[in-house]
């Protein structure tokens, strides 16, 4: 997976080791890392892996700001314990964020931990996250690894409750295929917890900590493949039970009822998927239990991703698809009542009926027979002639009125009707100029929900232009069919935000902003972004390009809520 190209990141999302303590940040959805229990929270393995008690010296008292080797600058402590310390740090050569490990060079797992970085450096898998660095200098040992803004703990998913039965699939599927593959060259992790295993956006699972972790902490094992297998499984098992499978409680997950022993997962939680519970007890390899079933148990990563692959794939649920919205009948005007027009979003014109011309009235007529007569008497019949001209001119006189009267009264009924909501069919995160084209995609619903509480992050940055790491971010709003666009009206929680409105009416979001043409910019905290005139599209860009300073010191953006209508 892609790493994002910015150093802005917040603790909660997930690129560290174990925090020293629970920590909110904002309240996103995306979760918080929860400090580990590190009395006796680890996975009970057959072989009894056990961690070594040596004397240690304290951790280096080292502070935020200081710069290893010219080049990582230590931002924020995560971890420090058993003489050692974990930080979020910057690369500022390569202008990304990473993740230290420290302990001074005297310290008795010093070489053991150089040794462990450098072969989990040499396997190269994606599956894991990578150490990019394993250095002694100045009497201090330290351990560069990647660092995943956009990565989830399992530890946070589970808060949420038990993971689908396809999610659950994939974890044991991908976990068991990578640990199998580090297996094979002679690499264990000995530490799998929940901690230790991140899910991104796109929904891979990806594994931290790789032999560094346990050697960190002095943890070894006599049968490293059966400590690591029934870890895979007890991770499966907290997926579909949302429940540690010892009695201890451990990662914010309850354990089980003291004295009933292991229980399988379908007994613990109703509709979990019978064929992963089986896989869940072979791994755990609980005697007692797989033989009543007639299963073998899994004793190697390997094993248990045979056993995977052997099972009938499970597939993820059907998409929900949201209907067309209720047509809504308008106020039509005479002459067009109970027939809606061919385009419902141009505005209707009222068809006014043309009134006859106006009477001639009884008085001026008798009047023009009055003259008629008296210039017959003077005149005699050779001026009956001109009294024809004098009534066909006071014809004439009359046409200019009727013409007149017509077009006022036109005037007057060419009322135009009001704009009307667009719904809003789906909306997504929209950071393609990012390592991985997604920011903070989780929280994206809250920008239609009707919820002005709720909102959506962007990442945090160290300038308001984005640290000039890219253009903006923003969100892609589908409006499910090309649609007339009149007002996007746009609540900004934290400060001023400056924002522009894009559209594209073509049958996918383009991959580019220069997809999007332009249609109006704003500033503010409620900006009101409106066409010159309005446009036709299926899908809308909120494309932020200047965020507020936020209360940690760190600029981002928050939308709370988006309207748009005709």
């Amino acid at each position: 997976m892609a790493e994002r190209s910015t150093a802005a990141v917040d603790v909660a999302d997930n690129g560290g080791d174990e925090p020293l303590a629970a920590k909110a940040d904002e309240a996103t959805t995306d979760g918080t890392e929860q400090a580990e229990d590190t009395a006796g929270a680890s996975p009970k393995s057959a072989d009894g892996g056990q961690e070594r008690a040596d004397t240690v010296p304290a951790s280096p008292d080292l502070h935020s700001g200081h710069k290893l080797a010219k080049r990582y600058r230590l931002e924020e402590c995560v971890t420090r314990l058993d003489g050692f310390s974990s930080w979020r740090a910057v690369d500022e050569k390569l202008r990304r964020a990473v993740g230290v490990h420290l302990l001074p060079a005297d310290h008795p797992r010093a070489r053991s931990v150089l040794a462990a970085a450098r072969s989990s450096a040499l396997l190269g898998d994606p599956r894991f996250v990578q150490v990019l660095d394993a250095v002694e200098e100045d009497d201090l040992v330290y351990v560069v690894h990647e660092w995943l803004p956009d990565a989830t703990e399992l530890t946070a998913l589970l808060a949420a409750g038990p993971l689908e039965a396809h999610d659950a699939y994939q974890l044991v599927s991908q976990v068991s295929q990578a640990m199998a593959a580090a297996h094979r060259e002679g690499l264990a992790h000995l530490r799998l917890t929940p901690g230790a295993v991140l899910r991104s956006s796109t929904g891979q699972y990806r594994i931290r900590g790789l032999a560094v972790n346990a050697a960190l902490r002095g943890i070894a094992a006599d049968h490293p493949l059966r400590t690591d297998t029934e870890a895979i499984g007890a991770l499966l098992y907290a997926a579909l039970t949302r429940r540690w499978p010892y009695e201890s409680d451990a990662y914010g997950l309850s354990g089980l009822p003291k004295g009933v022993g292991l229980i399988p997962p379908d007994q613990v939680r109703a509709g979990v998927h019978r064929g992963l519970s089986e896989l869940a007890m072979r791994a755990l390899a609980n005697d007692g239990a797989t033989a009543s079933r007639q299963e073998q148990p899994c004793t190697t990563p390997d094993e248990l991703a045979k056993a995977v692959a052997a099972m009938p794939r499970i597939l993820p649920p059907e998409p929900v698809f949201t209907g067309p919205p209720e047509y809504q009948r308008t106020t039509y005007q005479q002459g067009t009542y109970g027939r809606p027009s061919a385009r419902p979003n141009q505005v209707t014109q009222p068809v006014i009926p043309t009134p006859p011309a106006p009477l001639q009235s009884r008085t001026g007529k008798a009047l023009k027979w009055a003259v008629s007569a008296l210039l017959i008497a003077a005149l005699g019949l050779g001026s009956w002639q001109l009294a024809e001209t004098v009534l066909d001119r006071g014809n004439d006189s009359d046409e200019p009125t009727k013409t007149q009267t017509t077009e006022n009264e036109g005037d007057d009924n060419n009322a135009v009707e009001p704009s009307k909501p667009v719904t809003i069919a789906g909306a997504q995160d929209y950071d393609p100029l990012g390592g991985d084209g997604s920011e903070k995609p989780a929280t994206i619903k809250n920008v239609h929900d009707k919820d002005t509480g709720s909102y959506w992050s962007t990442d945090g940055y160290y300038t308001a232009d984005f640290g000039k790491l890219k253009e903006g971010v923003g969100v892609v709003l589908d409006l499910g069919k090309v649609q007339q666009v009149g007002t996007v009206d746009v609540s900004f929680l934290g400060g001023t935000t400056s924002v522009e409105l894009r559209t594209a009416d073509g049958s996918s979001v383009p991959q580019q902003p220069g997809g999007f043409t332009e249609a109006a910019k704003g500033s503010g905290t409620k900006v009101s972004l409106k066409p010159d005139k309005p446009v036709q599209a299926r899908y809308v860009l909120v494309w932020l390009t200047k965020l507020p300073l936020g209360d940690d010191g760190r600029y981002r953006g928050k939308v709370s809520d988006i309207k748009i209508t005709s």
